[in-house]
């Protein structure tokens, strides 16, 4: 088994079909199954059902995917590092991202891995958590900071808080009389405003599973693209809109706490499993001392985080110089 198989395996378990992948590699298609054929042999199992349309992979066919795409990823970082070593320029480091962690912790963040690690050249991708996964076993990028739950195998997370979440208001809603807590339940019988449209599952996917495990059923849902609109129409008194606590970016809206700790938006940094560069341990350092410095931003009162305290959710990991 060399690399060369495996980058072919690869190749047709994407394409689903021998003769696309065949051109895309510029290799004739029977070399490729040949290939392919004595990959099985080796293994001794079969990767590909060859009598469907599109190929599918079997059950080993998809664990040998998952891996044989980390390990090529690997060697394709291990290239980049070494090539950017040898001519002497700066480590990259590529971060997905949400668009609401930029109104928490995430400039901040950013700001002190630039001040801790100078050398080191941080780009800034912007993906919905689904497409961070993806982007993260194509080596797109390196780490991911989202809102939702995947079950990728080949990717590890980290919960480094969970978000409580506010109903946004109109000021003229009957529920906007008080600044007290408000209990979920008194979203029933309203119209309710949801975000992102797309792509699925999303957070708008999360309100509305909090909305069903509690039995609460709005008159009506309606889904908008982006947070920004969804406000916009709550201004509109269009509708409510449930949102993380630290996007209450309109000052005409009334927010209210829901009174129940367990309502909440996980934030959870996601990396390839079993990477062990030095920004893993960086960033969840420097996350600890943002958490210790306990910032504006960070709004306690709005978090719950895994062990009770910050300092528990996060232990420092010691800090290390970006090496190769």
């Amino acid at each position: 088994m060399d690399i060369r198989q495996l980058k072919y395996f690869v190749a047709v378990a994407n394409a689903r079909n021998f003769t696309r992948a065949s051109e895309l590699l510029h290799i004739a298609q029977p070399p490729l199954s040949r290939q392919i054929q004595l990959l099985e042999e080796e293994l001794g199992v079969k990767l590909i059902l060859r009598n469907t349309r599109p190929l599918r992979l079997t059950e080993a066919g998809r664990v040998f995917y998952e891996q044989a795409l980390q390990i090529i990823n690997r060697l394709d970082q291990l290239k980049t590092t070494t090539r950017q070593l040898g001519l002497n320029e700066k480590q990259t480091l590529s971060i997905g991202f949400v668009a609401s962690t930029l109104y928490g912790g995430l400039p901040m963040l950013v700001r002190q891995l630039r001040h801790r690690y100078p050398d080191v050249d941080i780009h800034l991708v912007e993906l919905t958590s689904l497409q961070q996964f993806a982007a993260l076993k194509s080596g797109r990028i390196d780490v991911g900071f989202g809102r939702i739950r995947g079950n990728d195998s080949t990717v590890a997370r980290t919960i480094l808080r969970e978000e409580r979440l506010v109903l946004a208001l109109p000021p003229d809603s009957a529920l906007a009389g008080e600044s007290s807590r408000i209990p979920l339940s008194a979203i029933e019988g309203q119209k309710l405003i949801v975000y992102p449209k797309e792509p699925r599952p999303s957070f708008a996917d999360h309100v509305l599973s909090l909305l069903n495990d509690y039995a609460v059923r709005p008159s009506e849902v309606h889904e908008v693209r982006e947070i920004q609109t969804a406000l916009g129409l709550v201004a509109a008194e269009s509708g409510l809109c449930l949102i993380p606590a630290s996007a209450r970016l309109r000052s005409d809206l009334v927010y209210r706490l829901i009174d129940d700790p367990r309502i909440t938006s996980p934030i959870i940094m996601s990396h390839r499993l079993n990477d062990n560069a030095w920004y893993i341990p960086a960033i969840k350092e420097t996350v600890a001392a943002m958490y210790a410095e306990n910032p504006p931003w960070l709004d306690v009162e709005h978090s719950v985080f895994p062990g009770a305290t910050a300092s528990k959710a996060m232990p420092a990991a010691g800090r290390r110089r970006p090496t190769s």
